[in-house]
């Protein structure tokens, strides 16, 4: 990974995290663990999803690609 890449990355990571505490209720932060489950939950609801479509089509595309050569 380049480090244009990598922040890259950096950045779209803040945005998510940005995103998930302002839709997540304080009360919920109050320890490590709490905040660790509300990432973790917030991460599978959400983001994981849109993850495993993207890589999947990608997957799929390649597979094409390399059937057309």
């Amino acid at each position: 990974m380049s480090p244009e890449e990598q922040q890259e990355l950096k950045a779209s990571a803040r945005a998510i995290a940005k995103i998930l505490y302002k839709n997540t209720d304080t009360k919920e932060l109050n320890s490590l663990g709490s905040i660790e489950k509300v990432v973790r939950d917030g991460m599978q609801e959400h983001v994981m999803p849109e993850l495993g479509v993207f890589l999947s089509k990608m997957s799929q595309e390649k597979a094409q690609d390399m059937k057309e050569k």
